[in-house]
C-alpha cells in the first residue's frame, strides 16, 4: 500500500477479532516504528509487546473494574491479540543533551535540580509519538486495525510488573489486530475543531 493511501485509510478501530497476528508481521511493524526520527540520535524509545494471554496484565493494571464494567467497548478492545507499549526514557535524553555537541542547549544533567523541567517540549515524548505514528500507519499498510490508548492509571504498577527498568515512562499503548466488523464510529468524530485548528497557515496566522 502506498504511504498516501495508508494515511488516508488510517483509523482508530476499537473492536477486534481474537484472530492472532503472525509474529513476523508484528516484528516487521516494530522494526519500522523504531526507524522514527530521534532527537540527537538518542534512541531513547522502546517497545514492549504483549501477545495473547499476556495482554491480560495490561488490562488488569491499566484499568479498573469500574472502567471495564462501565465501558461497553471493553470486551471489543480486549480481544486485540497484541498490545504494544510505547516507552521512552527521559534520562537518556537528558544524558545525551549534556554531551559536548549538545551542551549549549542547557538541557543536560546538572543544569538544574530538576533536569526534566528544563525542557520546554520534552523530546522523549515527541520521539515516542513519532514512533507510535509509524506503527499505526504500518498496521494500516499491513491490512490490520489499530487503536492508541493513553495512560490514565496504573503506569507505575504495570511497568514494574513487566520488569521495565526504573525511569522509563509509558507514552501509551497500541492495540493491534484484525477488525471484527462491529466497530462503531467514535462520538469524537462529531466534534467541530476550534478556530484555526486543523488548518495550514502561511506567512501569518
Amino acid at each position: 500500500m502506498e504511504l498516501a493511501e495508508a494515511i488516508r485509510r488510517r483509523r482508530m478501530i476499537r473492536s477486534f477479532a481474537a484472530q492472532p497476528i503472525d509474529r513476523a508481521v508484528v516484528d516487521r511493524l516494530l522494526e519500522a516504528a523504531l526507524r522514527a526520527p530521534s532527537a540527537g540520535n538518542t534512541r531513547g524509545v522502546a517497545w514492549l509487546v504483549l501477545e495473547g494471554e499476556e495482554t491480560e496484565t495490561y488490562w488488569a493494571l491499566s484499568t479498573d473494574e469500574s472502567w471495564r464494567s462501565g465501558r461497553g467497548r471493553y470486551q471489543h478492545l480486549a480481544r486485540a491479540p497484541v498490545v504494544a507499549l510505547s516507552l521512552c526514557s527521559p534520562a537518556e535524553y537528558i544524558e545525551r543533551y549534556g554531551e559536548p555537541d549538545k551542551a549549549g542547549s542547557g538541557l543536560g544533567r546538572g543544569e538544574s535540580d530538576d533536569p526534566e523541567s528544563a525542557w520546554p517540549v520534552p523530546y522523549w515524548w515527541g520521539d515516542a509519538g513519532m514512533s507510535t505514528m509509524l506503527l499505526l500507519l504500518g498496521a494500516t499498510a499491513e491490512g490490520l486495525s489499530a487503536a492508541f490508548l493513553g495512560v490514565f492509571r496504573g503506569e507505575t504498577e504495570l511497568l514494574a510488573a513487566l520488569g521495565v527498568p526504573e525511569g522509563w515512562r509509558m507514552f501509551g499503548a497500541v492495540l493491534l489486530g484484525h477488525p471484527d466488523g462491529a466497530d462503531r464510529p467514535s462520538r469524537s468524530l462529531r466534534r467541530r475543531p476550534g478556530p484555526g485548528a486543523g488548518a495550514v497557515h502561511r506567512s501569518r496566522w
